[in-house]
Order: C-alpha cells, then sequence, then structure tokens
C-alpha cells in the first residue's frame, strides 16, 4: 500500500489508513523507531499497566507485607524535630 509524506507544519507526517491501524491494534499513542533503514510504529507501552490487579493478587496471597517487619520506634528527630 503507498501513501504519501505529507507537510503538518514544520514537520512531515503520513496518513495510515484505518484497516492497518485496526490490524495493527494501535491507538492514540505510539512509539516511533527506526530499524534497518525502517520506521518502525508500534503502540506505545505504559510502564504501570497491570500493576493494579498485580497489587490486588499480592494483597489475596498475603504478600503485601513490608520486607522490613514492623517499623522501629519513632527516632528523636522523628519525635523532636519532624514537622509537616
Amino acid at each position: 500500500m503507498k501513501t504519501r509524506i505529507v507537510p503538518i507544519g514544520n514537520s512531515r507526517g503520513i496518513r495510515i489508513p484505518k484497516p492497518l491501524l485496526d490490524e495493527a491494534g494501535l491507538k492514540d499513542e505510539v512509539d516511533i523507531s527506526i530499524r534497518d533503514g525502517a520506521l518502525v510504529i508500534r503502540s506505545a507501552a505504559h510502564p504501570r499497566a497491570g500493576w493494579e490487579e498485580a497489587f490486588k493478587e499480592m494483597a489475596r496471597r498475603g504478600d503485601d507485607a513490608l520486607i522490613d517487619g514492623e517499623l522501629r520506634s519513632p527516632t528523636r528527630f522523628d519525635q523532636e524535630e519532624w514537622e509537616w
């Protein structure tokens, strides 16, 4: 499938036909890179995707406890100097 590179302000862009977007699963945000002289466009990764479900599963299994155990007693700094 051919398309043209068109001016968009000071940049240039291409129009990607909807069937290609649908087949690739591309939505609003993408990552663009170059590999072997070709532009590679893929769905943008969302670094925290799935965290909510993972945390719920951790809580269900009891894996969400502090690894340091119980908190130590407050220090003099905590009791006398710290201000909110």
